[in-house]
């Protein structure tokens, strides 16, 4: 190392302790920021240090460092308003006080990014303000982000080159970036004769669209899939008390007259145009009753939509009954985002069947197995071990994989799969020996409008399917939700033959290792030092040897591909 390189740092600290004589030299004792100025200055001037002493001693081109330094980099500038380009760091600024700061910001004044996470660091601002105080909400982000952790801490969490119009009042608050998450397709599935379909799954359990895609191919060298959703009603079910249980008798009473259903239809049908109440239920608690609202939601998955047409007829209600205390609107037996026998019996969103027969050949071609091995494990596992779990709604093999994959590529509601997903899986042979296959879901809480759906990535993935927003004109409304019930229906029976298959062919645990198991060394081992095992195949040709090998793994490979 040059004489010349071994000062050059200890030059660096002198400027550093010059610039706090400096600024303590000038600072009043009754200033109550100084600590805080002293603190950004350090860590300014020690970022200025790592910089130049970081400078390379030649390039292979001319000097651009000017160019592409970020402090001389033009500002980036969306729907008129400047703001600092995405990939620089937001850091305090010194240039004002902080009652300075304050004082404009509560008048609505413009703040640089620097100076707003000066007064989010001091309790003066709230981060849910940023989305509307900021030029734009990629900026708003960038500083919540340099508030809520250190900036290494979230630099493979992205967040720009991402649309935040469709985000903000309306799907998620106090965003800080967006997980992106792998996107596959299975198909091509033909459903209903109509056009076959490759189906969006977005997910990271490797296999699982290879093995749905080999379900897809089985169905369509069976001549497809028919499926219907044959009922339809999103619930609310809100929760009143009375003083006794008489007055709870008594609502009964007068809800079980038709005239009185009649005018609280018209209160529930009249806070939307979508919005149809179908049937009203009520279930006694001693004093307390159970309402459970029923209705059609058109395209939307309905929630939102059956909760202010509930509010509304309550407050109807309410007017006959002026003792009653509406304890909660939501009083659990709608039931939402809970595993419940009453969705299970009584359906909710919309109830969905499925269904196909495949030859033997078939069967015996992609599948590996026969209709009478399909058959008997379906029986053992499906009938008597799911009896003997006490599942509710559990007679499948892996519905949920299915419905979650397709859920986030379509922007459901993902915490809705527990409900949606609960299905019963029938396999059987038939008289001429080929496999009937069948699948019905009577929870399937999905929409093509409002929630999710309205992001760019998830609307894309439901124009693939054909079913992007509300229904044609020509159409009865809620005719694209349906659809979307029945695409994901038929792929559920599509990933319930293959991974039956794979149970009576004994590939699962070899599929798995071979697609769901990285190879990659992410971690170390408990001594410190890195460790990745060799995977080799049972094909020569295709053995792969990790650089510090400690064991041997024998994968057979799958024929689920």
């Amino acid at each position: 190392m040059s004489e010349a390189a071994r000062v050059e740092p200890l030059d660096g600290l002198d400027t550093i302790i010059d610039k706090f004589r400096a600024l303590l030299a000038s600072a009043e004792s009754n200033q109550d920021d100084w600590k805080e100025q002293a603190l950004a200055l350090l860590d300014r001037s020690i970022s200025e240090t790592r910089q130049d002493s970081h400078k390379p001693i030649f390039t292979l081109a001319e000097d651009d460092s000017d160019e592409t330094n970020s402090e001389s980099a033009p500002e980036a500038v969306v729907e008129g308003k400047a703001r600092p380009s995405a990939m620089s760091e937001v850091r305090p600024t010194l240039e004002r006080t902080i009652d300075e700061l304050e004082s404009d910001w509560n008048k609505g004044v413009q703040l640089l990014p620097g100076d707003v996470l000066r007064l989010l660091n001091r309790g003066k601002a709230k981060s849910r303000e940023l989305e509307a105080r900021l030029p734009d909400y990629e900026t708003a982000v960038a500083v919540r982000r340099a508030f809520v952790a250190p900036l290494d801490k979230l630099a493979k969490l992205p967040y720009t080159d991402y649309d935040y119009k469709f985000v903000t009042n309306a799907c998620c608050e106090n965003v800080v970036g967006y997980v992106p998450v792998p996107v596959g397709v299975a198909g091509p599935l033909k459903i209903n004769n109509g056009t076959p379909l490759h189906v969006p799954m977005a997910t990271t359990e490797g296999a699982l669209v290879a093995s749905t895609n080999r379900g897809c191919t089985a169905i369509m060298k069976s001549g497809g899939v028919s499926a219907h959703v044959y009922a339809e009603g999103m619930t609310r079910a809100p929760v009143v008390q009375f003083d006794r249980a008489t007055e709870a008798v008594r609502l009964k009473q007068w809800l079980d007259k038709p005239e009185n259903f009649a005018k609280i239809k018209g209160e529930f049908d009249g806070s939307s145009r979508f919005a149809k109440l179908d049937r009203l239920e009520m279930r006694l608690d001693g004093r307390q009753a159970h309402l459970r609202f029923t209705g059609k939601t058109g395209d939307a998955m309905g929630m939102n939509m059956i909760s202010k047409a509930t509010s509304q007829a309550m407050k109807f209600i309410q007017s006959s009954f002026p003792t009653m205390k509406v304890v909660a609107l939501s009083g659990n037996s709608c039931t939402d985002k809970k595993a419940a026998a009453i969705n299970w019996i009584l359906g909710r969103g919309r109830s969905v069947v499925a269904d196909c027969v495949l030859p033997a050949s078939v069967v015996r071609s992609v599948l590996k197995t026969t209709p009478r091995a399909m058959a008997e494990a379906g029986r053992a596992k499906l009938d008597s071990g799911s009896a003997a779990a006490g599942a509710i709604g559990g007679a499948n093999a892996h519905a949920a994989n299915i419905v979650a994959a397709i859920f986030i590529a379509t922007g459901q509601d993902a915490a809705q799969v527990v409900s949606s997903s609960m299905c019963a899986t029938r396999l059987e042979e038939t008289e001429d020996g080929s496999l009937y296959a069948s699948v019905t879901l009577p929870c399937m809480e999905c929409g093509t409008v409002g929630g999710g759906t309205v992001l760019p990535a998830q609307r894309a993935c439901l124009e693939m399917l054909g079913v992007a927003g509300p229904s044609p004109s020509s159409c009865a409304p809620g005719t694209n939700a349906a659809t979307l019930a029945e695409i994901i229906a038929s792929t559920v029976l599509a990933g319930e033959l293959s991974l039956m298959a794979a149970l009576c062919t004994d590939d699962l645990v070899s599929s798995h290792l071979k697609l769901n198991r990285s190879r990659l060394n992410l971690y170390e081992n408990a001594s410190g030092a890195a460790s990745q095992p060799t995977v080799q195949l049972l094909h020569p040709q295709n053995t792969i040897r990790g650089k510090s090998a400690e064991r041997t793994i024998k994968v057979n490979c799958s024929s689920i591909l």
